[in-house]
């Protein structure tokens, strides 16, 4: 099975690579240092499994969103430093089937990647709670404002993405940088957002949310 490892800092590249090639099951076909150049990769090798980091230049997360988009055979682990729940719930609605921490025994690195494409999720044990505890808290809000708000209230994986930051007050500018897009492209989901949840304004948006969510 083919494995393409996507890593800015070259020292952790070249370990995971080792990692991944000491096991008969997997062969590196690229080894990569940014976002383009793991798209340009995948689509060139055809891998069966794309191992990112999600803060190389370039962006991980958009390298998700391209990669599963044009190869949706492909599936795409995030390899990481960041526990930050931002980035999980990013990675994995641009859809990653994995997010893993460099702080693992990299020998262990393989059986979670043939998971992976045995349909497991592979998520640290750490991060789970987390991961729950956020879902439980938004699901049953998102299912509420759609039924309130009627079907022309749906919004996409993306705006839900920025719908989540807002609800954590950042900038426009902060939630630009977070997910890689231009402040003028964020401007334009959050005024759909707005349309379609039929509010004025941010704070009317999150209060929403927050009230259709359980007593």
């Amino acid at each position: 099975m083919k494995v393409l490892v996507a890593d800015d800092h070259a020292p952790t590249r070249a370990d995971v690579c080792a990692a991944v090639e000491a096991d008969p099951r997997f062969e590196v076909c690229g080894a990569v240092a940014n976002a383009p150049a793991a798209v340009a990769a995948a689509l060139r090798e055809q891998p069966d499994i794309c191992l990112l980091d999600i803060h190389m230049p370039g962006s991980g997360t958009a390298a998700i969103w391209e990669i599963t988009a044009r190869l949706p055979e492909a599936k795409v682990v995030m390899l990481t430093v960041s526990k930050d729940d931002a980035d999980v719930l990013a990675a994995l609605r641009a859809g990653a089937a994995g997010y893993l921490l460099k702080d693992m025994d990299f020998d262990r690195l393989p059986d979670a990647l043939a998971g992976v494409l045995g349909g497991e999720a592979a998520i640290p044990r750490t991060l789970v709670p987390r991961l729950l505890d956020e879902l439980r808290d938004r699901s049953p809000r998102r299912r509420a404002t759609a039924a309130t708000s009627g079907v022309g209230a749906q919004l996409t994986s993306r705006e839900w993405q920025v719908l989540d930051l807002m609800r954590l007050e950042l900038s426009t500018a902060e939630i630009a940088r977070r997910l890689h897009l231009s402040q003028a492209t964020v401007r334009s989901h959050v005024a759909g957002i707005l349309r379609k949840l039929g509010v004025p304004d941010r704070e009317s948006a999150v209060r929403l949310l927050r009230d259709s969510g359980p007593r």
